[in-house]
């Protein structure tokens, strides 16, 4: 840059041409000046040659002597400002090539200009005062309020709905407010209605409904808190078991696929059970019997009450509410409580499957390793415990599953699965395979393939999330202690793999539903037939359905 700027001089004849612009020295990099010192005399005898310069430091020093603050950079800028109309041009006007366009933000010297302390004044007015931003309100301790339009809209809808004389409606008359309004599932109206009616007046009023919904903030919650919020006692921060009974005894007696159990009340309270036990088995991952809000919107409960309010086919909602799958697992719970206590003991629970479960597995069952049983008769299940335990066997693909019989394998508890743990399981289905005259397989080779199958993080050392991560990890359970089917698993039907293909949304769980279903029925034809009536029935010896 040096070289180039005294190439610009030599090249200059008349030195009073030379344009002011060129003198900006902050410009000129201090190596080229180091570097050049004619070049710094050149300039310094230019800019001695100006006209202004005489002026500038004649004021200078009559400044310092009356004691004014001298002010240096003013004064050069003044000089410029001079200079530069008062020079003449380096170039004749017809030959003046056009000046680059400056902006205001790409230049770098009018940013240094612009931000220099000199030009702002005091440094400290460099950080300009803070702007007073005000951000909108974001939390809501009771809820979002509902916006202006929604607001009349509801309003709108609520004072149709209560126009009539009383200014209120009963409880057979609610389950229009709670679809049209709140736009819940109809079988939700009476939990609703008594949350409105704390004092059992048997009517609830517009004002009254208003003030819990409108006011309340109820109409702009998701769904999900909508229902957690009207089943959940006051005070809790949880569901229990109790809380959904008021909803499963509306659903039996208002929904038409559930119309032929209303003169068999008891069969409708074991219904009830088994939709609430299978709700806390899938959704309640915690399994403290505490159904909280985060759980319940991971959950699909919401979609299957959507679901079973618009569908007249119960046995179509596949999720909690399938009557068929009630019927499967209630028939088969009785069928192993031969003496019909409602419970079941070591030998019961063997039987099941035609016995197909180790001794083994059934030991660490009734040791409550998986989960603490409910039943307080000691050495026995009781039918929820049940209940875990089918969904658990029937299903393995699902994640409660895996963790149950994860549970059960994991002797010692360190979350670690060894091949000595699966040895010890494996024992026994090795002995079963010789007593039947089938080929053993030798656990060594069935180590092999179970940690090809699942390719655990560390090699012999399997971890619930190894099993969570493979599709099927479910088989390594039935190797270990379900005989048929690790057989059916080595056979592998092609019927089965099939059918599994063109139905990928089924579960394992609701295919083993399905075709039990069908057989129960079967066989309950066959013994009607027998008997000579369908309307013979002995409930000390025959299956409650």
């Amino acid at each position: 840059m040096a070289l180039s700027i005294k190439m610009d001089i030599d090249a200059v004849e008349d030195v009073t041409c030379l344009d002011p612009e060129l003198l900006q020295l902050p410009d000129v990099s201090p190596f080229a000046l180091k570097a050049s010192p004619q070049l710094v005399e050149d300039l310094f005898s230019q800019w001695l040659s100006l006209p202004g310069t005489g002026h500038l430091v004649k004021s200078l020093i009559d400044d310092a002597k009356s004691g004014t603050i001298v002010n240096a950079s003013t004064n050069f800028s003044t000089l410029n400002a001079v200079g530069s109309h008062s020079l003449p041009s380096m170039f004749p006007s017809s030959n003046a090539p056009p000046l680059s366009p400056r902006s205001s933000s790409g230049s770098p010297r009018t940013s240094r200009q612009k931000s220099s302390p000199s030009a702002l004044g005091s440094p400290l007015k460099l950080v300009s005062e803070p702007m007073q931003e005000i951000i909108p309100q974001f939390y809501f301790q009771n809820g979002c309020p509902p916006t202006k339009e929604l607001k009349e809209q509801c309003l709108s809808q609520i004072n149709r709905l209560f126009n009539n004389p009383l200014n209120g409606l009963q409880i057979d008359e609610f389950k229009a407010v709670t679809k049209e309004v709140c736009k819940l599932p109809s079988f939700l109206s009476s939990a609703l209605f008594r949350k409105i009616d704390v004092d059992w007046t048997g009517i609830v009023t517009r004002d009254a409904f208003v003030k819990y919904w409108v006011d309340g903030n109820m109409l702009t919650m998701d769904i999900a808190t909508q229902i957690f919020e009207i089943l959940k006692r006051p005070g809790c921060k949880y569901l229990t078991q109790v809380d959904f009974k008021p909803v499963l005894r509306e659903l039996l007696a208002t929904h038409p696929g559930l119309e032929f159990l209303r003169n068999t009340p008891e069969f409708q309270d074991r219904y009830a059970e088994t939709v609430i036990y299978r709700i806390f088995y899938h959704i309640n991952r915690s399994g403290n019997g505490r159904l909280t809000l985060r759980e319940l919107k991971r959950g699909s409960l919401v979609a299957a009450m959507q679901h079973a309010d618009e569908e007249e086919d119960i046995n179509k909602i596949l999720r909690y509410f399938s009557y068929e799958h009630f019927y499967v697992i209630y028939c088969k719970f009785w069928e192993l409580d031969t003496d019909h206590d409602f419970f079941i003991d070591r030998e019961n629970l063997i039987r099941y499957g035609n016995h197909a479960l180790t001794y083994r597995i059934v030991d660490r069952i009734f040791s409550q390793a998986p989960r603490k049983f409910t039943s307080e008769v000691e050495g026995k299940m009781g039918y929820e415990d049940f209940v875990y335990f089918m969904l658990s066997e029937e299903d393995k693909s699902s994640q409660p599953s895996l963790e149950y019989w994860f549970k059960c394998i994991d002797l010692d508890g360190n979350g670690v699965l060894t091949p000595n743990e699966m040895q010890f399981f494996y024992e026994e289905q090795l002995h079963r395979m010789e007593c039947m005259a089938q080929e053993p397989v030798l656990f060594e080779d069935i180590l092999c393939q179970i940690i090809d199958m699942i390719a655990p993080e560390r090699e012999y050392c399997i971890t619930l999330q190894d099993l969570k991560r493979c599709k099927l990890s479910g088989n390594v359970f039935n190797i270990l202690f379900n005989l048929n089917k690790f057989v059916a698993f080595e056979s592998r039907d092609p019927f089965l793999i099939r059918q599994e293909r063109e139905e990928p949304t089924l579960t394992e769980w609701d295919r083993f539903a399905h075709r039990e279903y069908i057989r129960l029925s079967m066989e309950e034809d066959v013994e009607d037939a027998s008997n000579g009536s369908a309307e013979v029935w002995d409930e000390s010896l025959e299956a409650p359905f």
